[in-house]
């Protein structure tokens, strides 16, 4: 059979070049195979080997990652991490991007990116049961951004609304160095027994191969290389390599793979995406040490004349594999064509440890699994540390005439101004487990049929990750960490979604060396280990890499629903006490950016002790019901937080500056902290870490347990009023703030 393969004369330099691989990387791919590959085999080891498959040049800094702990069920390596949640279930997630697609093609590039999230996490055994997203997209008066904004919020909205999964929360941000390369970071958090956890690693040499849900058809191939390079002139050309999503099918699918799940049926499982058939197969086989032979002609097709090598690459979607026990195909079957889904036995598994792919009568493709996998390239890349920019002196700055006036430019401004007009378009209340709608710290799932809930946030300043990546690696960890605490979770464990440009350049493998670093340091600090998550490298355009963004995606445990708080004031009269040091950090801040027309200076130091005593303490404050509201400080600092939760709770706050004398920052040049007090504008929009705001019926009981703790404590100002008023400002009433907060996003839509 294997001399019906034709494989002289097809390759050419330039086809294999087509196919993203090197020339020392083709040379490899005759080694393992001991002859020249065919068209097909090309096309497989050119997925498998793509940085989005095989993660070449990030695998040696991912094992520095911490994975382990006593909560983790599966750490990397499935389709999704799992971690125990106490009382039998576990908590199954991950975040991936759709970055490339959604750029060429934002509805559909979107729309994939959700679908696709969602099969890994139910492939797990999971009822998804939360959505959430990471958006980042180029100046507003960029000439793409609106249309790209309103393509990937549209298709985000259908896919998730209509599949019946609630999206709870997630980021929007603006920044030119996305202009060439957005960000789609898609998020799912899902619930499942955790004695029924289902795995990828196929075993039973015999047993047959199956393929459900929708037909395969042209769309997405060379989805996964195409996601390996960078874009440059033309890249819209490439729509072809972009997926079409069918959320109603998704939604069968789900129902159908739970119900077969609740059987003895399956082996393992694993749904079809980068890469499609020929990635999902293979690493079945590679898991269990075993052989796949799959017959290309059982393979359901809805287009006509399909070739090899267009049914192992196509990336359509809604499409899983499975391996199941022998004779359970039947039982199966009778599942599938219920839920009117594509039913078809492709292959079965052999002991040979080969991929062998038949079709017409013939062998088409003959490769080798475990060396083909243990060939494939892992590079350490050169890289070289960025320096340390010089930290910026609040005091060299001007102070604004009015903070009042200051505020109300930064709240109504691109990146602080409300998502309202984005979630809105979000079914963030179907299956009736959200608690709250979005717009806080953190998105509150109840666990179904109980008093305990799920805590969910995606996080991520990447202004600090340009200025120091391995600061703003750790601060992305410590800022979901303390999202979480501020409604009162555990935080549990985390997902990442490290996005950067061309890792062949050092200067931006530095960043991405950095940021791993950080993100491993915070997680080991804070207890939170890494148990899923993607690379996406290349998200440049010619030559332009975007800035670093390694978002973090965090899980953690409410056990207790009545004991958790949201950022709303709740009533007048109650203290607002600031927890945490503030120095008034303004290097690489939101003040300096927006107000003063300038991107410079140091990110703001992350003490990760610090973040863990102050967080410790308030997620205590809020477990005995001490605090009405909190929120933490992040972009912006005190003064936007101080706003966001007037608004929230529609209440106004007068604030008065506490008479405590503290060390300014540290002076450019490297000379000692002077001993003024910090500046004012610092003081309101300083971005300094571990912080945060909570409100309390009594401050003097909190004050005298945070000095025991050995946490900075101050009371800053009272609720109450119509208007939030700051020292040194003139009151804004809360309609000109919620005019200023609401008003931009609906005006750049046209709405």
């Amino acid at each position: 059979m294997r001399a019906n393969l034709q494989t002289s004369g097809e390759i050419s330099p330039e086809i294999v070049a087509e196919h993203g691989l090197s020339e020392a990387e083709f040379a490899r791919v005759i080694e393992v195979l001991g002859r020249e590959p065919n068209l097909l085999e090309l096309g497989i080891f050119s997925v498998m080997w793509s940085e989005h498959c095989s993660y070449k040049s990030s695998k040696i800094w991912l094992k520095t990652l911490p994975t382990e702990g006593p909560q983790v069920i599966h750490g990397p390596g499935e389709n999704a991490g799992v971690i125990d949640i106490g009382e039998g279930l576990a908590a199954v997630f991950k975040m991936e991007s759709h970055n490339h697609p959604s750029y060429i093609e934002p509805y559909q590039g979107a729309a994939t990116g959700v679908g696709g999230i969602l099969r890994d996490v139910f492939t797990m055994g999971a009822r998804p049961v939360a959505n959430l997203n990471a958006l980042r997209f180029g100046d507003p008066d960029h000439p793409k951004t609106r249309h790209l904004l309103a393509g990937v919020v549209a298709g985000i909205g259908d896919y998730g609304n209509c599949v019946g999964v609630p999206t709870v929360g997630g980021e929007v941000n603006f920044d030119a160095g996305y202009d060439g390369n957005i960000l789609v970071n898609a998020m799912t958090v899902g619930i499942a027994p955790k004695d029924r956890i289902f795995t990828s690693g196929a075993s039973g040499a015999g047993n047959p191969v199956v393929y459900v849900g929708s037909k395969t058809g042209r769309d997405g191939i060379h989805g996964a290389t195409m996601a390996s390079a960078e874009f440059g002139a033309g890249s819209e050309t490439k729509r072809p390599t972009v997926q079409v999503g069918d959320p109603f099918t998704e939604k069968l699918l789900i129902e159908a793979c739970l119900e077969l799940m609740a059987t003895d049926a399956i082996v393992a499982i694993q749904d079809m995406g980068a890469a499609g058939l020929t990635c999902t197969s293979f690493e079945m086989a590679s898991k269990g040490g075993l052989g796949v032979e799959l017959d290309l002609d059982t393979v359901p097709c809805r287009e006509a004349a399909m070739t090899a090598y267009e049914i192992m690459l196509s990336e359509s979607q809604e499409r899983m594999l499975m391996v199941l026990k022998p004779g359970k195909e039947d039982l199966a079957r009778a599942v599938f064509e219920k839920w009117d889904l594509d039913f078809a036995v492709v292959g079965r598994l052999t002991e040979t440890g080969r991929m062998v792919l038949k079709m017409d009568g013939a062998v088409v493709g003959d490769l080798p699994i475990d060396p083909l996998a243990e060939a494939s390239p892992e590079y350490d890349r050169p890289w070289t540390a960025a320096p340390r920019p010089a930290e910026v002196d609040p005091a060299s700055l001007a102070p604004p005439e009015d903070t009042g006036r200051a505020l109300l430019s930064l709240i109504g401004a691109p990146d602080l101004c409300s998502r309202r007009w984005v979630w809105e378009q979000y079914d963030h209340m179907v299956m009736a487990d959200t608690v709250g709608r979005p717009g806080g710290d953190a998105a509150l799932v109840r666990i179904h049929g109980s008093d305990r809930a799920l805590a969910i946030t995606t996080d991520c300043t990447p202004r600090y990750c340009q200025a120091d990546p391995k600061a703003g690696g750790a601060q992305a960890v410590a800022e979901a960490w303390r999202n979480l605490t501020a409604v009162g979770a555990q935080p549990l464990a985390v997902t990442d979604n490290l996005n950067f440009g061309n890792p062949e350049r050092p200067e931006i493998m530095g960043q991405f060396v950095g940021c791993v670093q950080g993100i491993a340091e915070a997680c080991r600090v804070l207890g939170t280990p890494v148990v899923s998550g993607n690379v996406s490298f290349y998200n440049e355009t010619n030559g332009k890499g975007i800035p670093p963004t390694p978002v973090i995606g965090a899980v953690g445990l409410v056990d207790d629903i009545a004991r958790t708080t949201d950022i709303a004031f709740k009533a007048g009269g109650e203290a607002i006490l600031l927890i945490g040091e503030t120095r008034g950090h303004l290097g690489a801040s939101i003040y300096l950016r927006d107000l003063m027309g300038r991107r410079e200076g140091a990110a703001p130091p992350v003490d990760l002790a610090a973040e863990k005593r102050n967080g410790d303490f308030v997620r205590a404050l809020i477990r005995a019901g001490r605090v009405s509201a909190c929120h933490d400080l992040a972009d912006g600092g005190l003064a936007v937080a101080l706003a966001e939760m007037a608004l929230a709770g529609d209440l106004g706050a007068e604030i008065a500056r506490p008479a405590i004398k503290r060390p300014a920052i540290k002076q450019p040049g490297g000379g000692p902290p002077g001993a003024d007090e910090t500046p004012l504008h610092a003081w309101l929009f300083g971005e300094d870490q571990a912080r945060y705001l909570v409100t309390a019926p009594e401050a003097a009981a909190v004050l005298e347990a945070a000095g025991e703790a050995g946490v900075p404590a101050a009371c800053i100002g009272t609720t109450g009023g119509t208007a939030l008023t700051l020292p040194g400002g003139e009151p804004i009433f809360l309609g000109e703030l919620r005019a200023a907060h609401e008003g931009w996003l609906p005006r750049y839509m046209g709405e």
